[in-house]
């Protein structure tokens, strides 16, 4: 670039490495440029290049010394472009990009690869990088412009929401749709299944349409789990869930109600005359370039019908059991018992805690040509290749248990069931293990512990449930802490007793949340898991045989090795993962609480 300070929408980028006065450091390692620049000292270079050439192997320097709290995602970013001699851009002016950049690059391709075309430079254009050392997405970027690229670091979390805003200018918020629905707006049935809802910009939609195309855009773009519309005496409120937690996203009149619940139900293939009973329906649609699957749920309230809509990106990679984040003891003894010939292994957990995700980590392990895997499921989430699955189907009696009892006819190796809801298919569950076949199923149990008991309590023998079964894992998810804006403290000795740590280390910091732009103000981005694996041994068949309560059993669990919820949580707490006030709110044992 001819000139390191000229103006880039607005804002200029950081000196270059020259003006810096760190042209000596150009082109060497990052973990040089932190130290010179003053951000970190050589012991915290040295301790993320040991965790790097150890456990962490897979991560960049830069995101280690993010993780251990030693830098900030900013002060790697800029060391990044004194590394390869690219300007810094603090801020995107999203009003001065032009449209022909917003109309001429997919937002699939700028999300994919953090990359904004943000200002012309002579026959040249300037775009911010996230990751500076992408340099494919300039090569791709140039293609699609048809002009010179050159890049400019940038933080990633400004360049996604400068993108938002980009592309939201030109498709309009679900803000902005709210104030244009009237009283007497019906409904559209055109079939819009084929069309990115990012890419229609016809403004001769409908305010309602308009309106709740908005919604399921903007709660893809910020990775809701979950939308609700609720209905109250004089308003609609939508909210969104993120990250297991509910964010108030908008409020429409109360005119508008009866027209937004139509909408949806059309979408879901609904019927819109029904409004006494609850109802279930599926959305399929194409947002920003990803295939989602919404799945819609409405029952009648008071002051109108309620909906919940469940999203689920089918295009996101399935986990695999590295990815799930198991303390490593808990990981080999899980990966040990999935590779077992027959018995029966259950994942138990509250609704939404990722059960689901971990059996299909499970079976992606053990899945090969040489064994046959089949699947019940209540609906099926993801597709795995060389694996049969089956959705159950209560309209013609097609239930968790006939599809396991069909299963048995098909000489399975291992069968998945979604759930274990009743006796039957319990017992059908144990009695396919006991012959021979490996079970894999959820339950939903506060701990792993109460999932034996639960069985029993469904009316199974505890003799059968002694023998088949092999042990449980049960989980959670808490939220993790944004890197960007993260803050190491000293935790009070309250607090530390409360995550079960009688003593701590001299100098060891917990984190805490702050808030950023990156996490939507909340000082969370992203869930992961947490979790407790009970192996049922000798001692504890027996307990089971002689029908015990769940706390005798857990504390027998306790005598022989099992590390509770609370601990995992404890031990994520210290790796600066999550807060111990989310671990906590997730995680808190019932026992303790009673002897507060």
């Amino acid at each position: 670039m001819t000139d390191p300070n000229y103006e880039l929408g607005g804002a200029a980028p950081a000196p270059s490495a020259r003006n810096l006065g760190f042209e000596r450091l150009s082109g060497r390692p990052i973990g040089e440029i932190l130290v010179a620049a003053g951000n970190c000292a050589r012991e915290d270079i040295d301790l993320a290049i040991e965790r790097q050439e150890g456990e962490q192997k897979d991560e960049r320097l830069g995101e280690i010394l993010i993780g251990l709290g030693r830098v900030n995602a900013e002060q790697v970013a800029r060391a990044l472009g004194i590394q390869l001699e690219m300007p810094y851009l603090a801020k995107i002016d999203i009003e001065a990009i032009p449209d022909t950049y917003i109309q001429s690059v997919p937002i699939t391709f700028a999300r994919g690869n953090i990359i904004l075309p943000v200002s012309a430079l002579g026959d040249s254009v300037v775009a911010a990088l996230g990751d500076p050392l992408n340099a494919e997405a300039v090569d791709d970027l140039g293609l699609l412009l048809g002009v010179r690229v050159d890049p400019v670091v940038a933080m990633p979390g400004v360049i996604t929401e400068a993108i938002n805003r980009a592309y939201d200018r030109a498709t309009g918020l679900a803000h902005e749709a709210a104030k244009g629905l009237q009283a007497g707006d019906d409904a559209d049935e055109a079939d819009l299944d084929a069309i990115d809802l990012i890419d229609d910009q016809s403004g001769d939609d409908a305010p309602i349409i308009r309106f709740v195309n908005a919604l399921l855009r903007d709660a893809v773009k910020v990775q809701a789990s979950d939308i609700h519309i609720e209905c109250y005496e004089k308003s609609v409120v939508v909210r969104n869930r993120i990250d297991g937690i509910l964010y108030q996203k908008v409020e429409a009149p109360k005119t508008a109600q009866s027209p937004i619940i139509a909408r949806v139900k059309i979408m879901s293939g609904l019927n819109i005359a029904e409004k006494r009973l609850p109802q279930d329906g599926r959305i399929r649609r194409k947002i920003a370039g990803k295939d989602i699957d919404v799945r819609v749920s409405t029952i009648p309230t008071a002051h109108g019908e309620r909906v919940v809509m469940r999203i689920l990106d089918r295009s996101n990679t399935l986990l695999t059991l590295e990815d799930l984040g198991m303390e490593s003891r808990t990981h080999n003894q899980f990966t040990h018992l999935i590779e077992r010939p027959h018995g029966i292994l259950l994942v138990s957990g509250p609704t939404g805690s990722g059960k689901t995700t971990t059996l299909y980590a499970a079976l992606s392990r053990i899945n090969s040509p040489e064994i046959n895997i089949l699947t019940v499921e209540d609906p099926v989430e993801y597709q795995l290749p060389g694996v049969g699955q089956m959705q159950v189907n209560s309209k013609i009696d097609l239930t968790f248990a006939s599809g396991l009892r069909a299963f048995l006819r098909q000489d399975p190796d291992v069968i998945m069931v979604g759930e274990i809801r009743d006796k039957e298919t319990a017992e059908i569950a144990i009695q396919a293990s006991l012959t021979g076949h490996m079970v894999l199923s959820t339950v939903h149990t506060n701990d792993s512990a109460g999932a034996l008991t639960r069985l029993v309590d469904m009316g199974v023998e505890p003799f059968l449930v002694a023998s088949s079964l092999l042990g449980v894992l049960a989980q959670r998810l808490i939220r993790t802490l944004c890197k960007n804006c993260k803050q190491p403290y000293a935790p009070s000795r309250e607090e530390a007793r409360g995550l079960g740590f009688q003593t701590l280390e001299p100098g060891t910091m917990f984190y805490k949340e702050v808030g950023c732009d990156q996490c939507l103000k909340t000082g969370y981005k992203g869930r992961k898991g947490i979790y407790e694996l009970l192996i049922v041994t000798d001692e504890i068949r027996a307990l089971v045989v002689k029908n015990v309560d769940a706390s005798t059993i857990k504390k027998a669990a306790i005598a022989t090795g099992t590390k509770l919820l609370l601990d995992d949580g404890a031990r994520n707490v210290l790796l600066g993962r999550s807060s111990a006030e989310e671990v906590l709110r997730v995680a808190t044992d019932e026992e303790m609480v009673l002897e507060m």
